[in-house]
């Protein structure tokens, strides 16, 4: 049997670059699939890792401790150089858009908080400490343009605008926190864009401007590496524009 090369630790050695690790919470929805598909293809991670409620560890944006130990364990596979939150409700059993404020619902409108606001909060509670100190490193969150109030013509759809201008929110007040850690560190919101997912299937139909999961995945990690250092704390779609709070 050949024998193992031993690592050189002498005091006089390289130092060792530790893995680099790209991870997507919500790795079992469309965006989030596709999004570790496209880092896998581009070779530029050591380890990508998929989380949600199958992954091993799995986690749940319900219960803290999952949270906890699913990132405990992406961050003990080297340096966690990207995260990416891609996981978000809209509808589910007993809970859709609602037309008018007569159609607010406590219990739906307690979930889309939970999925949309408090468990990405969660997130970021337990993943921007374990981020480099140094060098670049981006924490991102899918929101969506509905969530913005500067933009909001149309009203409705109570639960999901107001989780997600909820996370806007959070992302910016994080953002401002992580600066003082690493100040080369992003943390940013993403507008997606419509992209034909079970999420939207419902509301899209045959709108010809909806993207596939594959194709908004590839525009959304584009924007994230053209990001500047002065980005920190943006919300941005998925051409790059700025989109209003």
């Amino acid at each position: 049997m050949k024998r193992a090369e031993a690592r050189d630790v002498s005091p006089t050695a390289p130092p060792q670059a530790d893995p680099v690790v790209g991870v997507v919470i919500g790795a079992g929805g469309g965006i989030g699939a596709a999004l570790v598909q496209a880092l896998e293809a581009s070779r530029r991670y050591d380890r990508v890792i998929g989380l949600g409620r199958n992954s091993e560890p799995p986690l749940d944006l319900h219960d803290e401790a999952s949270v906890a130990a699913a990132v405990a364990s992406a961050a003990s596979a080297g340096d966690l150089r990207l995260v990416i939150h891609a996981a978000g409700v809209l509808h589910g059993p007993g809970m859709a858009p609602e037309k008018s404020l007569s159609r607010i619902d406590p219990a739906a409108l307690a979930e889309a908080f939970a999925i949309n606001a408090t468990g990405p909060a969660l997130v970021m509670k337990h993943v921007l400490p374990r981020l480099p100190r140094r060098g670049r490193c981006v924490f991102a969150a899918l929101s969506a343009r509905v969530g913005s109030i500067g933009d909001n013509r149309l009203g409705g759809w109570y639960a999901y605008r107001a989780s997600k201008a909820a996370l806007n929110q959070l992302v910016r007040s994080a953002a401002i926190e992580l600066a003082r850690r690493n100040p080369e560190a992003l943390c940013v919101a993403l507008h997606p864009g419509t992209v034909a997912t079970a999420l939207s299937a419902p509301f899209v139909g045959d709108d010809p401007k909806a993207q596939s999961p594959e194709t908004a995945a590839g525009k959304l990690l584009a924007v994230l590496d053209a990001l500047p250092a002065g980005a920190n704390g943006g919300f941005f779609d998925a051409e790059g524009r700025t989109v209003p709070w």
